[in-house]
Parts: C-alpha cells; structure tokens; sequence
C-alpha cells in the first residue's frame, strides 16, 4: 500500500490519495478519471510512502489531510 501526495500546477493544489497501485492510480488521475482531480491536470508526483497494510495507509492519509499537504511536507521534509 502507499499513500502519496500529488501537486497540480495549473491549480496550486495538493492531493493525498492512498492506494495498492500506484502506478495505475496515478494514470487514472492524469487522464482525468478521478472526479476530484480531473481538473487540475496533470498531476505531479510529489511525496510516495510505502506502508505494510491499508489501514496504515488510511490513518495516514488521515494524518496527512489534517495536517495539510503542504505543512506536512515542510515539516518532515522541507519542501
């Protein structure tokens, strides 16, 4: 499982999303099939944690969301 976060250009946003393919699921956002993303094409990888099981993926993903995208980023990383 992973939980990513993604950055639209076009609209200055951040997505968090979870998922067991990421790969495929990050097709889905770029070719506009996710409802909440397909405006903000193309989405760019920013962040991708691997987690051993999908209710850790949710419980950060949670995390994340609460805390704000950009916030966690600059507080674990310094983005």
């Amino acid at each position: 499982m992973f939980v990513y976060i993604l950055f639209s250009q076009s609209l200055s946003k951040y997505y968090v999303g979870q998922t067991a393919d990421f790969d495929k699921r990050l097709e889905r956002h770029n070719l506009g099939y996710v409802k909440s993303t397909k405006h903000g094409l193309p989405w760019e990888l920013i962040l991708k944690i691997e987690v051993l099981s999908r209710r850790e993926a949710l419980i950060l993903e949670k995390k994340i969301k609460k805390r704000g995208a950009k916030r966690y980023l600059d507080n674990h990383f310094g983005v």
